[in-house]
């Protein structure tokens, strides 16, 4: 629905991040989800890095409507089906959120939202089309390079859709659409930043995401094989887990 997007966008704006430039990533500086790519793309080829580290809430919000919310139709679609298919698309693209939709729909499943679309989804219970995109997200996701991906990112992966289902769900259940955390309070979150030599039962967490052993300590091995992960990731890659590695690994930090 057409009132439900800011609230929408400041869930989904929590995984995107902040600020990150790794030389090894593919999609270059990138801030709030926006790659430099696709801020040129909106306002011009003159805008720069330090213009991206400076986008405003403005110039974010048009970016997510034009190329997410609007190319899904999520204006026409309803409470918590929309939020559940933005989050999709900004994750995943539009054609294939739409396609989701429309196997969850069961119409013609050509990845463009069109009259027909819209118009079964007025014969479906939103929460059982919720839970088939979700449960699609998941096996889409677990099949990334035959698997690989997910022994890597899978948790941080599945608390991303767990979170989008819970709160997709509530909405199409008529529950108040409660707002995202603020920045400021997920800053304060009680998620330390990690570092080689440090001893703490969150250390397990990063252990598992990484591959290492999960004995609590942060060594050496741990280290490297963090590293390597922020490498895959496109983040900067220097062995600690501050809160835009555990953003990238679907913690809300």
């Amino acid at each position: 629905m057409k009132q439900n997007f800011e609230n929408a966008l400041k869930h989904v704006l929590i995984h995107e991040g902040g600020y990150v430039d790794h030389p090894k990533d593919p999609g270059g500086a990138t801030n709030r989800g926006v790659t430099l790519a696709t801020f040129r793309r909106f306002y011009g080829a003159s805008m720069t890095k330090e213009a991206l580290k400076s986008i405003t809430d403005e110039q974010v919000a048009r970016i997510y409507r034009e190329g997410y919310w609007d190319k899904c139709r999520c204006d026409e679609l309803p409470d918590g089906v929309d939020y559940v298919v933005f989050d999709q698309a900004v994750n995943s693209g539009p054609v294939r959120s739409a396609i989701w939709l429309q196997q969850a729909a069961e119409v013609a499943a050509d990845g463009a939202i069109g009259p027909k679309t819209i118009d079964a989804l007025q014969w479906r219970y939103s929460p059982v089309l919720i839970e088939s995109m979700c449960d699609d997200r998941l096996r889409f996701m677990k099949g990334i390079k035959d698997g690989n991906l997910w022994k890597t990112f899978g948790r941080g992966w599945q608390r991303r859709v767990d979170g989008v289902r819970g709160h997709g769900l509530a909405l199409a259940e008529g529950k108040p659409n409660e707002p995202a955390p603020e920045p400021d309070a997920i800053e304060r979150s009680p998620l330390p930043t990690l570092r080689r030599g440090d001893e703490a039962v969150e250390v397990t967490y990063v252990q598992n995401i990484v591959g290492a052993i999960p004995d609590q300590v942060f060594g050496e091995e741990t280290e490297r094989m963090v590293i390597e992960t922020q490498e895959k990731l496109g983040i900067e890659a220097d062995g600690i887990v501050g809160p835009v590695t555990w953003r990238m690994f679907g913690f809300f930090v």
